[in-house]
């Protein structure tokens, strides 16, 4: 009874053959998928030991099927070996060094066959499960908008400079009172001197306002 499930996925017959004569007889029970998509098919309903993919296939080309192997946590531990005929048709898609996977050129033999179907199965060892995707961080609240800040008080120096004005004004309007009391009966100059105080007194209420 055969102890290893191959699946090839292959457009060619030609190469499906060729896998399955050059394999040990009775260790393996080999599986065929001639397009990307009957290929998808199988490795979820066989769980194939080793998948050996041609890299253009019709349907769904073999880098989809690449890559939905390595998206999925399960199928993507299967050993597995890239095939093509020219191999930066592979590059081009995946850099090297093949650290998880390996590649076979086509045409190839027996020798070469088998040496990359152990070297697969070593590197699917080191392959590191897969990472799911992290939650979205929500956006940081709002910081509450900043209280409008007061209006300056004024400046000491400016209270002081104010109140040594109102100081002086005030000895004045006191000096004006006395002349006035002094004068008795001149009325021209009581009332120039009564305009001077109000004046002043004006002054002070706009100041204070």
């Amino acid at each position: 009874m055969a102890s290893h499930k191959i699946l090839v996925i292959d457009d060619s017959r030609v190469i499906r053959r060729t896998v399955r004569d050059m394999l040990p007889q009775g260790n393996f029970e080999v599986l065929e998928a001639q397009d990307g998509q009957e290929g998808m098919n199988l490795i979820h309903q066989e769980h194939p030991n080793l998948i050996m993919l041609d890299f253009l296939l019709p349907k769904k080309s073999g880098w989809e099927v690449f890559q939905e192997i390595e998206n999925h946590a399960e199928i993507r531990k299967i050993p597995l070996v890239l095939m093509s005929g020219r191999k930066e048709e592979v590059t081009e898609k995946i850099p090297e060094p093949f650290k998880y996977f390996e590649f076979v050129s086509k045409p190839f033999d027996q020798k070469q066959l088998i040496a990359a179907i152990k070297s697969a199965m070593a590197k699917r060892k080191l392959m590191p499960p897969l990472v799911a995707a992290p939650a979205p961080v929500a956006a940081p609240a709002a910081a509450p908008a900043a209280a409008p800040a007061a209006a300056p008080a004024a400046a000491p120096a400016e209270m002081q400079e104010f109140n040594e004005k109102i100081a002086k004004m005030q000895a004045e309007i006191d000096g004006l009172k006395k002349q006035l009391a002094q004068v008795g009966a001149m009325p021209g100059e009581i009332d120039k001197l009564k305009q001077q105080v109000a004046q002043i007194l004006a002054f002070i209420k706009q100041k204070l306002k």
